[in-house]
């Protein structure tokens, strides 16, 4: 990383902005502050030069309302995606089984009963 740093250029300029982009999805600011950073990445992605940055940033722009209020309700994926790795490599452990209802039964035993409970429903 410090040799990246050292030489410059586009690759340390893509980290950088990742980097703060990954700030602005932290979870740990505020709502104005989280408009704000969202706001100035993406006036950097443009004028970045880096097209996957550019293109980035225009998505971002024209999902910017449904992306903050994930923020606001604290709403992810995250766990829907942890789960979905779980049960793929349980179908992988599976191949050999007998019947498709033996894998089922192997996922029911290992990830239990799945009961997901909604940030704003607390």
């Amino acid at each position: 990383l410090a040799a990246i740093r050292r030489s410059g250029g586009a690759t340390w300029r893509a980290y950088k902005g990742k980097e703060a982009l990954r700030a602005v999805f932290a979870g740990d600011l505020p709502e104005p502050d989280v408009i704000a950073l969202l706001d100035r990445w993406c006036g950097w992605a443009q004028r970045s030069r880096l097209e996957p940055f550019v293109t980035l940033g225009r998505t971002i722009r024209k999902h910017r309302d449904g992306i903050l209020a994930a923020i606001r309700l604290g709403l992810s994926n995250g766990r829907v995606e942890g789960r979905n790795a779980t049960i793929r490599l349980l179908t992988r452990r599976a191949y050999g089984f007998h019947s498709a209802a033996a894998a089922g039964a192997l996922v029911m035993l290992v990830c239990g009963p799945i009961t997901l409970r909604l940030p704003h429903g607390k």
